[in-house]
């Protein structure tokens, strides 16, 4: 390079005997080098010199004294850190300010510890444990109560009630019946087998029926329509000589008029009211 070449390469200033910095190849003084191509630092906004040194995080850049801990302002040069809503920020503030806390004891859960997740809530490995026997739950199946978290042998030795039909532990989603308790799955029609958890049913010698087993099996027949009397909902019956009626069926034979709480004459299967079975050989 000849001394002509040796000048700045944006104000032609002699750079002989001077201090320069090389750009792309190019020789530029100090003050034209600072002016055209310094970064300018995030923090106090002020031009980061060639004297002094720039640190750079995803396109911005600091003086290495601004490069700190927005919360606690501890210097993060060669220290780990993280960033969060573009401020940055020292592992130990980034885990009280953004970590989970634990369920159990409060603390932060640390950044790369295993923590444990259940109904919206976390607890630290070592606290997420059974509420009797306190040994670590970890993946392994639990069952929740107000008192706590428990694994399933201890929940079924301290809280658990057994289906009358499978004898099995009933975890959840009772049926009640005669003071005995069944899975919905277990609580079955005695004579068809079909599920009666949301059925209406009725029961005979303390065995549930649905409807339609049990009128087929045990209902009386009404004598005017056959069809069976359930007493379901309060529906009421009418009983004459081992004969049943429906309350809406207890009508005289001939005029159809009802005879509910009515007197009423009968010759052989038929009922009348007084006045049709009048001159009739009819019984009272």
């Amino acid at each position: 390079m000849t001394t002509a070449q040796f000048d700045c390469q944006y104000c032609t200033a002699s750079l002989l005997g001077k201090k320069y910095v090389l750009k792309d190849d190019n020789p530029y003084c100090v003050s034209c080098y600072d002016r055209i191509f310094s970064n300018y630092c995030e923090e106090c906004k002020e031009p980061i010199e060639s004297d002094s040194k720039d640190l750079c995080y995803k396109d911005r850049h600091w003086h290495e004294g601004c490069f700190k801990c927005t919360k606690c302002n501890h210097s993060l040069v060669e220290k780990p850190f993280a960033a969060k809503d573009e401020r940055l920020l020292c592992t130990e503030c980034y885990s009280n300010e953004c970590s989970s806390k634990c369920f159990h004891c409060k603390r932060t859960i640390m950044p790369g510890s295993r923590k444990m997740e259940f109904k919206g809530n976390y607890w630290h490995e070592t606290c997420f444990v059974c509420e009797h026997c306190r040994q670590p739950i970890g993946t392994k199946p639990l069952i929740s109560k107000e008192s706590g978290n428990y694994c399933v042998p201890c929940f079924e030795k301290e809280f658990a009630h057994y289906c009358n039909f499978c004898k099995k532990v009933i975890t959840s989603g009772a049926i009640t019946f005669r003071d005995q308790l069944w899975h919905k799955e277990c609580f079955l029609c005695s004579g068809c087998r079909k599920e009666l958890c949301e059925e209406e049913f009725m029961s005979r010698d303390d065995y549930p029926f649905c409807l339609d087993c049990y009128n087929h099996l045990y209902a009386k027949k009404c004598a005017a329509c056959s069809k069976p009397i359930t007493g379901l909902r309060g529906a009421k019956f009418i009983c004459f000589q081992a004969r049943q009626w429906h309350s809406e069926c207890f009508n005289c034979g001939k005029c159809a008029v009802s005879l509910v709480g009515e007197g009423f004459l009968t010759q052989n299967k038929e009922i009348f009211c007084r006045k049709c079975g009048s001159g009739m050989d009819t019984d009272i």
